[in-house]
């Protein structure tokens, strides 16, 4: 596990030099003098919202999005992300080892900080500072959670109670900042439910202190928040729930979000301000950021500045989903004429991350959007799909119409059961959140392959310029890459992991 302990050993050096995760680390600062006031306390916080930001967008959406069936790579896109989309995952891979490793540097700083606030509550010195370090430690945690949640969600098989138990399928789990070359003490892979109990726990503190922190400061308990409410870690308790398919904990975890009244569903007509201009009143947690701290750009895999050159373009099957009425559709899509190797091709191009003009550092655009990490539709979804699975139609029917009736113009409400109704719902998944990262972990939740469709009869000159090996890739729904490998860096690393990487690699 070498880069794991690399990032270890330079969490804290990295602490006040760098928000950006693409930057490397620099300088050197003893970690027992690193965090010893306040302002140390506060600064290092805000290191962790930097981190927190650059993990919830640009790539990490970007790369599970498109190893899955609704975009297409077109050839003049230099291979970028083409070992996911064409199907050619390994386990040596340079994007794998930085996603692995990056998010092991991340719970470093966490597992580093989570623990000096704990001495430091501990310390007489710092008795009037209780509430803020209480909150900040329920921040960290929840910091923690969510890249051990992402992890799994993509080193680990779906979850699945029968296996919970079984040796290895979880991740090493590492919960001490105590950075050491000693290969022994390394850890191997945790079960399942090892995994899921430590993020559990960690969000169950994180609610604790938050909801404590708000009974006397609500400034986060509202739309468009720059920091974590508490209503944020519902959300992610409400998706990991789902993840789990503990129906009956997403749909409560949901519920209470929805029922705060303190969000509501975007207006069709404002629907595109969200994406263009980061405004929304159903927007839960969205990570500050500006000129100087920008968040990731993300639209620029899907769009160059000149407007006329795509890595990846949307599938026909995608574009056909929508309907007549539907604002996403406009929102998402727009015709450009692209410069494919010199001759000029109509194609609808996937602008739903178009960049701010209020981060724009230059004239021309620089796709930076701000993330929304969790927004109401995502939360009606969540209702919907554990209410199906629950047998309750009638409640999953409602939140299915209500979103609809905010993106549909003259919608009209409709009834669904059973199979259609699960289908309508994952359907409805598929349209809203296209392009946020979750197509791939849907297909492992509800066990389902896929086939790329690979024809665009809107344009049939566009076939020639597909990547031919992944334009009509498919998975059955066992496949072994709906599972990445552990990096081979990694397994090479730590003798403890040895018979334990996933299948397939």
């Amino acid at each position: 596990m070498k880069k794991i302990y690399f990032s270890l050993m330079l969490a804290v050096a990295a602490l006040f030099t760098s928000c950006d995760m693409d930057k490397a680390p620099y300088g050197a600062l003893d970690e027992n003098t690193a965090v010893q006031s306040m302002n140390d306390v506060t600064s290092f916080r805000n290191g962790l919202y930097g981190n927190l930001r650059s993990i919830t967008n640009s790539n990490w959406l970007f790369y599970p999005e498109v190893q899955m069936d609704i975009f297409h790579g077109l050839i003049n896109n230099g291979n970028r992300g083409g070992t996911f989309s064409n199907g050619l995952l390994n386990s040596s891979d340079g994007d794998i080892e930085d996603f692995f490793s990056s998010m092991y540097f991340v719970i470093a700083k966490t597992n580093y900080f989570i623990n000096k606030v704990e001495t430091m509550k501990a310390d007489a010195a710092f008795a009037d500072n209780l509430d803020v370090l209480n909150r900040y430690q329920g921040e960290a945690r929840f910091v923690r959670a969510y890249c051990y949640f992402w992890l799994a969600e993509h080193f680990c098989r779906p979850y699945d109670a029968a296996a919970g138990d079984q040796a290895a399928l979880g991740m090493p789990i590492v919960t001490e900042y105590n950075p050491s070359g000693m290969v022994e003490t390394y850890p191997s892979r945790s079960t399942l439910n090892e995994t899921y109990k430590l993020i559990e726990d960690d969000l169950a503190a994180a609610l604790t202190a938050l909801q404590t922190s708000e009974q006397t400061d609500k400034t986060q308990l509202v739309p468009e928040a720059s920091y974590l409410s508490s209503n944020a870690v519902l959300s992610l308790q409400a998706r990991v729930a789902l993840a789990k398919k503990d129906y009956a904990t997403a749909l409560t975890k949901a519920e209470q979000v929805i029922n705060s009244g303190i969000y509501t569903l975007v207006e069709p007509e404002a629907y595109a301000d969200m994406w263009s201009k980061d405004t929304g009143s159903e927007i839960i947690f969205m990570p500050f950021a500006n000129k100087n701290e920008l968040p990731g750009g993300l639209g620029s895999n899907f769009l160059s500045n000149t407007d006329d050159q795509s890595d990846y373009i949307t599938t026909f099957e995608m574009l056909n989903l929508y309907g007549d009425g539907d604002v996403r559709f406009d929102a998402f899509f727009t015709v450009n004429r692209l410069n494919v190797e010199g001759t000029l091709y109509g194609a609808y191009v996937f602008n739903k991350f178009p960049g701010n003009d209020d981060l724009r550092t230059a004239t021309t655009r620089n796709f930076q959007n701000k993330a929304k990490v969790f927004r109401l539709s995502e939360i009606y979804l969540i209702a919907a799909e554990a209410a199906a699975a629950s047998g309750n139609a009638e409640k999953a029917n409602k939140y299915l119409n209500d979103l609809r009736a905010k993106r549909i113009i003259d919608y009209t409400a409709e009834t669904y059961s059973g199979t259609d109704l699960q289908n309508q719902i994952r359907e409805e998944r598929l349209k809203e959140l296209i392009g946020e990262g979750f197509r791939f972990t849907d297909l492992r939740r509800w066990n389902m392959g896929f086939q790329r469709y690979g024809d665009h009869p809107e344009n049939p000159a566009l076939n020639g310029v597909i990547v031919a090996a992944g334009r009509e890739l498919s998975y059955d729904k066992d496949d072994h890459r709906f599972i990445w490998p552990i990096p081979s860096t990694e397994m090479d690393a730590n003798p403890n992991l040895k018979g334990q990487q996933n299948p397939g690699y």
